[in-house]
């Protein structure tokens, strides 16, 4: 009868290690956050976190507890941030907004796929990269890797490139923004709230302009991850039907895409995304579960950078850097033109 505990004992002892570590770097990149706020904890963190683990941190103990930190609390990270949604957004952003985030997705999805088979990259990357960039960052990476079996190294790669993109553009939209739009805080929180990957980076970014911007784009970006269901089950289907193809062709396929259509936590998001909407959860509850959802996503991102290998990383370089400033450069066009079109 003790069996389970001495097993539960045991697998703390393998974990923990290795996700202390990566707690304490979340703490730090929170705390250096404070300082240099428009660089973010997140990206903060995965840097730190690669850095530390291509040099003074790489043993072999710690790596069932970045494991566990990396796949665990993403999953989390996803189900928290249903609690933080609902939908009513769509109430406030008007059909025309609609109309413009599910264009700016579409795009930015067949824009990855597309230069990320030019560029020779694999399944698993390019749907990675278009979902990441089309949805919401890390925690779309998250939900997506396991419905199309996506390689472990493949999902950390295009984390940290889809979070060094987003800085980027975090710096640079508020700009192009107030060049483009002048004054209008919704059309300049379309482009931020319809472009940016990470809520974070959307928050900071309008922050650069006025608390007006700050509201227009976090609604926004409220719609897209409202997507995430919806983008996750596609791009199951879309594996599935290749990994068909190759059946067919005679290809020796393991494993079975077709039964993971939705991991357990996206169907938990949108359970929680129902809840709030029909019953509209106390702002208590959406607080929290948007300040946890947050400190899961940044101890994974730390666990992920101690996980990267750095030198694997820089001999595909060079074509990541262009696949995401091409993606990167797609998504703001884009989304200009749509603004112009439909934003008004």
């Amino acid at each position: 009868m003790k069996q389970p505990s001495v097993d539960r004992s045991s697998m703390g002892r393998k974990i923990g290690p290795g996700l202390l570590v990566a707690i304490v770097i979340a703490v730090i990149s929170q705390g250096l956050a404070q300082v240099i706020p428009l660089v973010g904890g997140p990206t903060i963190a995965i840097l730190l976190g690669i850095v530390l683990g291509n040099t003074f941190i790489r043993q072999p103990q710690l790596e069932p507890g970045t494991r566990y930190a990396e796949s665990k609390l993403l999953e989390f990270s996803v189900v928290l941030l249903g609690a933080t949604v609902t939908v009513q957004t769509i109430s406030q952003i008007g059909w025309s907004g609609v109309l413009f985030i599910l264009c700016q997705m579409t795009i930015t999805i067949l824009a990855a796929i597309g230069l990320g088979k030019a560029l020779h990259f694999n399944e698993g990357t390019t749907l990675l990269m278009a979902g990441g960039n089309a949805v919401c960052g890390s925690s779309a990476i998250a939900a997506i890797a396991p419905a199309i079996e996506a390689d472990e190294a493949d999902r950390g790669m295009v984390i940290t490139l889809v979070n060094l993109m987003g800085t980027i553009l975090m710096l640079g939209l508020p700009v192009v923004g107030q060049l483009v739009f002048g004054s209008i805080a919704l059309t300049k929180g379309a482009l931020i709230g319809g472009t940016l990957q990470s809520v974070g980076q959307v928050v900071a970014s309008a922050s650069m302009i006025n608390p007006a911007t700050v509201q227009f784009a976090t609604l926004f970006k409220i719609m897209r991850i409202m997507m995430l269901v919806v983008v996750v089950f596609l791009f199951a289907r879309i594996h599935a039907k290749h990994l068909a193809t190759e059946a067919q062709e005679g290809a020796s396929i393991s494993g079975n895409g077709s039964g993971k259509v939705l991991p357990w936590y996206v169907a938990a998001f949108l359970v929680f995304c129902l809840i709030n909407s029909l019953v509209r959860l106390p702002q208590m509850v959406s607080v929290s579960a948007h300040w946890l959802s947050g400190w899961c996503e940044i101890t994974a991102l730390a666990a992920i950078g101690l996980r990267l290998n750095l030198q694997a990383f820089l001999r595909a370089g060079k074509r990541f850097a262009l696949y995401g400033l091409g993606v990167g450069i797609v998504q703001v066009v884009t989304a200009l033109l749509l603004i112009a079109l439909l934003i008004h």
